[in-house]
């Protein structure tokens, strides 16, 4: 599949959303959670290591996986079939979800100084870093398209219905 969004079509959108950002999610989290631990471990007493940084992400793949298992078996075949009474109420609770997601980001960025490596950091903190600045763009990307995209097209049909 495209790595482009098809944003006109809603049930192509909520494909896009699983293949793309589901799936990539759900590989990224747990090597991110692994790496991020040997990087506390090894970087012990360390000032600039990013201490507490593995919970976080643990607690992210569980609340996310809670999230995409939702999406996956309630909202987007409920959006596959069209608009459908009541739907605006899984649409609250996934922006709900979306809010907790933004504070784990904000975490996450305060934890790492805003993905800021230390002088001579070693190549495991590198890749952490890097990994981490392409799991949050997507992130980020994730929830944009649907609470932008997605969701304002049900909430307003929900609205007028």
């Amino acid at each position: 599949m495209s790595d482009t969004a098809p944003l006109d079509d809603p049930a192509e959108l909520t494909r896009h959303i699983e293949s793309r950002y589901h799936a990539r999610h759900r590989a990224e989290l747990p090597r991110l959670a692994e790496l991020a631990e040997r990087v506390e471990t090894v970087h012990f007493g360390d000032e600039d290591a990013p201490e507490g940084l593995s919970e976080v992400l643990r607690r992210m793949i569980g609340a996310m996986e809670v999230h995409m298992k939702k999406e996956e078996l309630i909202l987007f075949p409920a959006i596959r079939k069209g608009d459908m009474p009541g739907i605006e109420n899984p649409i609250a609770v996934m922006r709900a979800d979306h809010d907790d997601h933004d504070r784990e980001i904000a975490e996450i960025r305060r934890l790492t100084a805003n993905l800021t490596l230390p002088t001579g950091a070693c190549r495991s903190w590198a890749a952490l870093y890097e990994g981490l600045a392409e799991f949050l763009a997507d992130l980020e990307e994730h929830i944009r398209l649907e609470n932008e995209v997605l969701f304002p097209r049900f909430e307003a049909a929900a609205r007028h219905g």
